[in-house]
């Protein structure tokens, strides 16, 4: 069986939060987190871009990120679990202002 941290490595597409609607989400790009094998990772949604810091769990990532909202400095955590085999939920919260949830579907291999 392999680990979490091999199951989540890729790209996945944000497909709602709690919080944005998708014309905000996908403003720039297609929204999206995504993780790397060596602990690192992004994501990508409205004007925000953000590096991620992530440490796993036998059931899911915790992750801290930095980054910018169109220029202006951001920075916060957050966490992702799996739904099903190709679908993940969590949580992103910014310091000292918003936080929401996601869901993200696993965005296919090119």
């Amino acid at each position: 069986m392999s680990s979490i941290r091999e199951r989540l490595q890729g790209r996945w597409r944000i497909t709602e939060t709690g919080t944005w609607d998708n014309d905000y989400l996908d403003l720039v790009e297609p929204a999206f987190i995504a993780f790397e094998p060596n602990g690192a990772g992004e994501f990508r949604f409205g004007a925000i871009v953000a590096a991620l810091d992530c440490a796993y769990s036998q059931t899911d990532v915790g992750f801290r990120f930095e980054g910018s909202d169109e220029g202006d400095e951001i920075w916060g955590d957050g966490w992702a679990e799996f739904d099903g085999p190709d679908t993940i939920h969590g949580e992103i919260a910014f310091e000292n202002s918003d936080e929401t949830t996601f869901k993200a579907r696993r965005w296919p291999r090119s």
